[in-house]
């Protein structure tokens, strides 16, 4: 449920108080108990940092950049996975 902000009208105490959008009755105030007014506030603020999302981010059908960098690498000449190196060979 969202917090609305209210003033007194009679006394000029603000509250704030956390009801249901389809509230009807405006809440009173805790002090003197006379009726609110309902004050706009300028809410929450959000703050998007860093580049942003591309396309590419989520796509399906690719393989992710990681897979392809753990495969073994292949042969120029053929499909086959390059032979291993030991460390012998000199």
């Amino acid at each position: 449920m969202p917090t609305y902000g209210y003033r007194c009208p009679a006394c000029g105490h603000e509250f704030e108080k956390v009801r249901k959008i389809t509230a009807k009755n405006r809440p009173r105030c805790p002090k003197c108990g006379k009726v609110g007014e309902r004050v706009i506030t300028g809410g929450a603020g959000v703050h998007f940092k860093g580049s942003g999302f591309y396309a590419t981010d989520y796509k399906k059908g690719g393989q992710d950049k990681r897979e392809e960098s753990q495969k073994e690498p292949k042969d120029a000449k053929s499909d086959k996975p390059a032979p291993k190196k030991t460390g012998d060979d000199h």
